[in-house]
């Protein structure tokens, strides 16, 4: 079955009911649970929690009588920022400081997501969002959420849906949503085969499954994959002593991967060119399936189909100076095969080896 499938299968089980598809075999479990156990081990476990970034960011690069923001981060510990030590430092405000100097308005931000969380715990993140904002909710969101779904073995079915719902009622307050779709737990350097094909392929269908329930609802996603790829692959630097959260300059390389869809979403950052988007235009089950192979891959509703773009990325210092998007729109298209990855370095690797049966 091909992933655009199951990602299908997995999307409509949580709209209409049912159990989707397991993450393996009664027969493996033992064993997985035993390699589980040895990569817990080998990993350093972080303590405290993460620091505290709510508050009013990027007043410097707003008007006197520019109306605030209201900026929404939800999801588990990597949207939290756990790892660092600085409440700058982590996604949300880091996020906060670059959508402020692109709208110029400042941007008041409120973080409910929490360490351990998984899409279970959306609800109850969604109804203390809302004590602090008030019955009108905020006006752009993040999510990111995931991981511990598939590490925990919540039912996708049931991940998908709760995270279908926050979308909607979010939805329905007119607030825009990004949300960072799961990550490729495979990567993990303590992992080893066959947990972390299974982990791979969890992740995937999880983060495909995301997309299209997310991009139904009106929403649009960046697929954080393989934690973005070559930037990550090999670099210590960018992974906190866990080995497994974002470090400073980590959070700060997704940051920018996450910032073009954010302000795209509020209609201030450059569109690609109307007559440049055929090519990009995909069923929303094979731009779902292609994104999950590919980190920094945005999916955004386009009509009865949706986009598949890669946005170029900016320094969160260069946009802060004022940087701006290239004459393109500061898009480049995902390609859909080896052939056309040539064009695209940073991508030709994991697409030709890529195998759209899994």
């Amino acid at each position: 079955m091909s992933r655009a499938r199951v990602a299908r299968r997995i999307a409509a089980a949580a709209a209409y009911g049912g159990g989707g598809i397991g993450l393996v075999g009664v027969g493996l479990v033992g064993l997985l649970l035993a390699e589980a156990k040895i990569a817990e081990h080998q990993l350093d476990s972080l303590k405290g929690e993460p620091p505290r970034a709510d508050g009013r960011y990027g007043t410097a690069f707003a008007a006197a009588d520019a109306r605030p923001l209201m900026f929404a981060v939800l999801g588990d510990s990597t949207a939290a920022g756990f790892g660092v030590d600085r409440g700058r430092e982590t996604p949300g405000a880091l996020l906060a400081v670059g959508i402020a100097s692109v709208t110029e308005r400042p941007v008041d931000l409120f973080v409910v997501a929490a360490n351990g969380a998984t899409s279970e715990d959306l609800p109850r993140q969604m109804e203390a969002l809302l004590q602090m904002t008030g019955p009108e909710g905020p006006e752009l969101a993040m999510i990111m959420i995931g991981a511990n779904d598939v590490t925990q073995m919540t039912k996708r079915a049931t991940a998908v849906r709760l995270l279908g719902d926050a979308l909607k009622h979010l939805r329905a307050l007119g607030c825009e949503v990004v949300v960072g779709t799961c990550p490729d737990l495979g990567t993990i350097e303590p992992v080893r085969p066959p947990l972390r094909w299974l982990a791979r392929r969890a992740s995937r269908q999880l983060a495909a499954a995301q997309a299209i329930t997310v991009v139904e609802a009106g929403g649009r996603t960046v697929s954080l994959g393989d934690l973005l790829g070559q930037e990550f692959r090999g670099r210590h630097e960018m992974f906190a002593s866990d080995r497994y959260h974002p470090s400073a300059q980590g959070y700060a390389t997704a940051a920018m991967a996450m910032l073009p869809t954010l302000c795209a979403a509020l209609g201030v950052w450059p569109e690609i060119p109307r007559e440049q988007r055929a090519e990009g235009l995909h069923t929303l089950a094979k731009a779902a399936a292609v994104a999950a192979s590919h980190g920094g891959t945005e999916v955004a509703p386009a009509g009865h189909w949706a986009q598949l773009l890669r946005r170029a990325r900016r320094p969160l210092s260069a946009v802060g100076n004022g940087g701006s998007a290239d004459g393109n729109g500061g898009v480049e298209h995902v390609p859909d095969d080896a052939a056309e990855a040539v064009a695209d370095p940073a991508l030709s690797t994991s697409l030709s080896t890529s195998d759209s049966s899994q």
